[in-house]
């Protein structure tokens, strides 16, 4: 009597999962979450769960500025791989597909696979796969073909990359999708990917704090846009989660706003404190005079001659 199909895999699944495998490999790690957290079959041909119009109206309310945000870097994307057969997704933290891009001739194939606005692709859903298990693990990912959970989703490649609102907090998904992506493609496509979720969370943070100086913060490349958002007395009032973990902040401690530089300053083991300070503020001086030293001092309500003094004690110059 000949086997079901996908008998092979779900043999390849619950032997990685039954042992070891899963201490050492994230993949059998999230196939373990998928058999024994959410009770899934590798063999199930239950197609994959879609939300109703209204209930994906709701959906991409929730995600708010954000959706609009990631229109240009979506286009931007499907410019650069649409052509060889992928399919560029945007899914919210529940793993709901909101937006998705692709060439018209691929449109049924992703629509058969479930691909398509309005499924769910969360593990509890669909097991491991690129979407689902990015969020899972807030972290940029590769599922590729027979990685996935399920048999029939294992002529997938896909490429996945987390995407964070401006509180640090996980908001979304950006996945580019394919079954005809060559393996040796896959690390431009990823990176292509994490450029373009950095690009969504960057042009996010810079919108939810209008009035405020976008900073570069130091150490947070790998982490993705770290960046802060500094009043006009140049105290932290935004970080991203990049920058969060660069600095090792949290939200309580951005509940007290600090001077960038004191942040700065702990990541790079600066000059003392004060010193510091007083070092920015005749440094914002100077700039604004053009290298004036005595509009500097006036702006400063110093004398020319106790600025000369602060800014040679200070190594500075004009």
């Amino acid at each position: 009597m000949p086997r079901p199909a996908g008998a092979a895999h779900a043999d390849q699944v619950f032997k990685a999962i039954s042992g070891n495998e899963a201490a050492t490999s994230a993949v059998a790690a999230s196939w373990r979450r998928s058999a024994n957290l959410y009770a899934l079959d590798p063999v199930s041909a239950t197609p994959s769960w879609r939300l109703s119009s209204p209930e994906i109206a709701a959906a991409r309310a929730r995600m708010g500025r954000l959706l609009q945000v990631a229109q240009p870097s979506l286009e931007r994307l499907l410019s650069a791989v649409g052509s060889v057969g992928c399919s560029v997704m945007l899914a919210d933290r529940d793993g709901v597909i909101l937006e998705r891009r692709g060439a018209a001739g691929d449109d049924s194939t992703f629509d058969d696979c479930g691909l398509w606005t309005g499924a769910v692709w969360s593990e509890k859903f669909e097991g491991t796969n690129g979407i689902g298990t990015c969020l899972t693990e807030q972290r940029p990912l590769t599922i590729d073909r027979d990685q996935h959970f399920f048999a029939r989703n294992s002529a997938l490649c896909c490429t996945t990359a987390p995407i964070f609102e401006e509180h640090g907090e996980l908001a979304a998904a950006l996945d580019v999708s394919s079954f005809r992506l060559a393996l040796c493609f896959a690390q431009l496509v990823a990176a292509a990917v994490a450029d373009a979720a950095r690009a969504i969370e960057s042009e996010n943070f810079r919108l939810a704090f209008p009035s405020s100086r976008i900073v570069l913060a130091p150490g947070g490349e790998r982490a993705g846009a770290a960046l802060l958002a500094v009043d006009r007395d140049d105290l932290v009032v935004g970080a991203t989660r990049a920058a969060r973990l660069a600095l090792g902040v949290n939200a309580r401690t951005l509940a007290r706003p600090k001077p960038a530089a004191d942040l700065i300053d702990r990541v790079k083991g600066g000059e003392d404190d004060i010193e510091a300070a007083e070092r920015a503020v005749l440094l914002r001086a100077l700039a604004r005079s053009g290298g004036n030293v005595s509009k500097a001092a006036k702006d400063l309500d110093l004398s020319r001659a106790t600025l000369h003094r602060k800014m040679s004690r200070l190594g500075l110059h004009r």
